[in-house]
């Protein structure tokens, strides 16, 4: 089951809906007390796991989010549904920017990203559903868009915040590992990205442990 919200926050029985579709059907009850909240660039971006409304307005006062960026999507649920409304109560910005965690990272969807970090009203707050592996890459490639190593957007992507390479998320690793031995001291990671970049010989050459992919997926139900 992915939700049972029903599309409307007005009334109190479809706020208390949205509430229970966010704890119970998409484990934000896991999320009160466990955030994942970190800085990627102090005063510019962090990350966390999907706020729930509290911890949103927790992190605007302590380090003044202006925008809220969702690698998760529209997911029309109700986590979803809350944080929304809460931004909104917030003033915060509010950029869809769905990303992948278990596919080669798509040129077009980076291109887009990259447009909402030149734009977008900072600090910000990039989040995913665990805080694990879309927030890893979308922080890795915050880093190499503005010059950083890969080997600090990998540092991005690691069991400090949930993430296990050993899984079909790994791809995330390859990625920036593979930008780290074809393109990094060649060209500007951008540059790399149009000319270079292969998402298909990226995907053929990947592999992933069946049992690690038990555990995220299964076990652990990461999306």
């Amino acid at each position: 089951m992915d939700t049972i919200y029903k599309g409307e926050l007005v009334t109190k029985a479809g706020r208390r809906n949205a509430w229970l579709d966010a704890l119970f059907v998409d484990h934000a009850i896991l999320r009160i007390f466990w955030t994942n909240f970190a800085a990627v660039e102090p005063g510019r971006l962090y990350r966390s796991n999907h706020p729930t409304p509290a911890n949103l307005a927790a992190f605007t006062r302590k380090v003044g989010l202006r925008s809220l960026i969702n690698l998760r999507g529209q997911a029309k649920n109700g986590s979803d549904a809350l944080s929304r409304d809460s931004a909104a109560r917030l003033g915060l910005e509010f950029h869809d920017m769905a990303m992948e965690s278990r596919g080669a990272p798509q040129k077009d969807r980076i291109l887009r990203l990259a447009g909402i970090y030149r734009d977008m009203r900072a600090p910000a707050l990039i989040h995913c559903k665990s805080g694990a592996d879309r927030a890893g890459l979308a922080a890795g490639l915050y880093i190499l868009l503005n010059g950083g190593r890969a080997q600090d957007a990998l540092r991005q992507l690691s069991w400090r915040f949930g993430h296990i390479k050993q899984a079909k998320t790994g791809i995330l690793d390859s990625f920036f590992l593979t930008y780290a031995r074809d393109g990094e001291g060649k060209k500007p990671f951008l540059q790399w990205l149009n000319e270079d970049y292969d998402e298909a010989r990226l995907r053929a050459e990947h592999k992933s442990g069946k049992l690690a992919g038990f555990l995220n997926d299964f076990l652990l139900r990461r999306e």
